[in-house]
């Protein structure tokens, strides 16, 4: 039975870079579904990395950071597929090579990149691509994080840039039902393993404490997360836009969980003199 109705559907899916990418998860999904998964990569390395991970793909490279590179894609999908069913957008960077800074003293140069990158892109592809979306069923689809609100220091300025796609998702909502029932959502996972968080800072401890503060004590997984993109990307969620769908295995409701809070005071009450 083909519950999601994707069975020959055609989704372009940027931003896959290795195995490990939610790109990549997703991907596997909607292809498994019976839709036909059109790939955009950043470079040409990333294109032969990824024409070995799903032999006789249709491979597409864009560097979102310029503009002509997205007209371009456009065009070249364009000549074989006139109509598009869905776009999922799994780009974010952010340059963590200077290590932990406060805040307050994020480069300028640095902030502006990750905004242009991670947040601007989305906007800039919905425009490209707004005139091969299907008006009647069209779904964008973009990955977040399950909260913008925790400062953590180590994530840094990508907190307040995933609040601004966050804001860019209900904008473009609103901005495409002047024309057409294209919709756009998030899904917004807690920590994951994935080929992205390999590059902040002190990741790991944050990942571990994210996974006792589950209510399953089970960190979310990488294919939940692709799951409930191909949910968003299908018909069957046809009532569901300008959203963000939460996936952190109840993290964010247990904060306070007890065993955390008696751990934490017991090494306190350790380190007391």
């Amino acid at each position: 039975m083909d519950f999601l109705q994707l069975a020959g559907k055609t989704v372009l899916v940027l931003g896959v870079a290795n195995r490990k990418s939610v790109a990549w998860h997703v991907a596997r999904v909607l292809t498994e579904s019976g839709a036909k998964v059109l790939y955009s990569v950043r470079s040409l390395a990333r294109k032969r990395q990824l024409e070995k991970l799903a032999p006789g793909a249709s491979v597409y490279v864009c560097d979102v950071e310029r503009p002509e590179e997205i007209d371009a894609l456009r065009e070249a999908i364009a000549v074989d597929h006139p109509q598009l069913h869905g776009v999922v957008h799994s780009i974010a960077f952010a340059d963590y090579s200077g290590g932990f800074q406060p805040f307050h003293e994020t480069p300028r140069k640095a902030f502006l990149q990750a905004v242009d990158v991670s947040c601007f892109s989305l906007i800039a592809v919905a425009n490209a691509f707004r005139d091969l979306l299907d008006r009647a069923q069209g779904s964008v689809v973009t990955i977040s994080i399950s909260t913008t609100r925790m400062a953590a220091e180590n994530y840094g300025y990508m907190a307040p840039i995933k609040a601004a796609l966050d804001s860019a998702v209900c904008f473009l909502a609103k901005s495409f039902s002047q024309f057409s029932n294209v919709r756009f959502n998030a899904v917004c996972p807690g920590l994951l393993k994935s080929s992205a968080s390999a590059g902040i800072p002190g990741y790991i401890d944050s990942y571990l404490y994210a996974e006792e503060a589950t209510l399953r004590k089970l960190a979310v997984q990488t294919e939940e997360v692709a799951n409930a993109v191909a949910f968003l990307i299908s018909p069957r969620s046809s009532g569901i836009n300008a959203q963000g769908l939460v996936i952190d295995a109840g993290m964010g409701v247990n904060y306070f969980d007890q065993a955390i809070v008696q751990a934490n005071r017991s090494k306190s009450a350790g380190n007391s003199p």
